[in-house]
């Protein structure tokens, strides 16, 4: 536009200001090829396609904005942590909520109580200065839930598979897709509670859970299979914590902890750091937390995160959470609905 004004008033503007509006039409051409440019390397490194150039023209609009959004954040600097342009880039905040945030805290209101009422870790006095569960083995690799909202299933394994190896001291992967089908207090992609997934391995028959390697995840409900479901691994209870950060702080030492998060746009594109920024207005989204610590360069402490949105999201699938804020329930409600099974 600006290059335009000048042609047209060629005559009455100096030879320089000329000069000037092509550098700036110019300038704001090459900073959309750019984007352009970098839309196109980002698809194929993320191996995505589009139904047709319509399609295509959106997602790069929301593409742009993303990236905009992140480069102005990372440049103020003001944070513990940094955004990234992740492979979810390209998705806007409400797009990306309905597809992979399943934590629906309405189910609540029908939940039943566990089947103890004490806090099995409440005699807990001293907890270790630090503690990561993935360095002792109780951790699987991370997984990847895709285009399904069924956090919970992942978050309810991820606890199970630490349980088990901290009792039996044997690393095995769990079948997240036979919660998926067979847990029908939950909606399957359209969300449920970690405690719903505890209560349905209770009243199985207590027959508990298969591998994921005999009930592989389709990244969809299906029909539930009996014959796939053989269990391998049981529980024989689950416990609710108290919606502190010191009883959750005295439940991670002992085991990992299924936990509710309430997730914002910032959560979808988080790269790294400590993550003390925005929060939902409520728990949206299930993850398992594995461990707690404290950064050597400025003591502030944290809560370690396992999430289900594979491995190139965040720090290689994981995420750090301030720890200790001062806030009621903790920051983003991280003790608020905390759980976890007894095998």
């Amino acid at each position: 536009m600006a290059f335009k004004f000048c042609l047209k008033n060629i005559g009455l503007v100096p030879f320089f200001i000329l000069s000037l509006c092509a550098f700036i039409a110019t300038s704001r051409d090459l900073k959309q090829l750019s984007m352009l440019e970098r839309h196109e390397k980002w698809i194929a490194r993320h191996g995505r396609a589009y139904e047709d150039e319509i399609e295509k023209e959106h997602r790069f609009k929301t593409f742009k904005e993303n990236v905009e959004f992140i480069e102005s954040f990372n440049q103020n600097g003001t944070q513990n942590y940094k955004l990234a342009i992740n492979k979810y880039a390209d998705l806007t905040t409400e797009e990306f909520t309905a597809s992979f945030m399943g934590l629906d805290t309405s189910l609540s209101q029908q939940e039943s109580a566990a089947t103890t009422t004490s806090f099995k870790y409440s005699s807990v006095t001293e907890v270790p200065f630090s503690m990561d569960w993935r360095k002792r083995g109780s951790v699987t690799e991370i997984k990847d839930q895709g285009v399904c909202a069924c956090c919970w299933a992942f978050s309810a394994v991820a606890a199970i598979e630490g349980a088990y190896q901290i009792a039996n001291n044997e690393q095995i992967s769990l079948s997240e897709q036979q919660l998926l089908d067979c847990s029908t207090q939950n909606n399957g992609c359209n969300g449920g509670l970690m405690t719903h997934a505890y209560n349905f391995l209770l009243e199985n028959n207590g027959e508990g859970i298969t591998t994921e390697t005999n009930y592989p995840y389709e990244e969809t409900q299906s029909v539930c299979s009996t014959q796939q479901s053989a269990a391998l691994v049981t529980i024989s209870d689950y416990e609710v914590v108290p919606q502190n950060e010191s009883a959750l702080l005295q439940a991670i030492a002992n085991q990992p902890i299924s936990v509710g998060l309430a997730a914002s746009q910032e959560f979808q594109l988080y790269g790294s750091g400590i993550y003390d920024g925005s929060c939902n207005s409520k728990l949206n989204h299930a993850v398992t937390l594995i461990g707690y610590g404290t950064s050597e360069e400025d003591g502030t402490k944290y809560w370690i995160v396992k999430n289900s949105w594979g491995s190139s999201w965040g720090e290689e699938g994981y995420m750090r959470i301030a720890r200790d804020v001062g806030v009621d329930g903790g920051h983003c409600g991280i003790a608020k609905m905390a759980s976890f099974p007894i095998v």
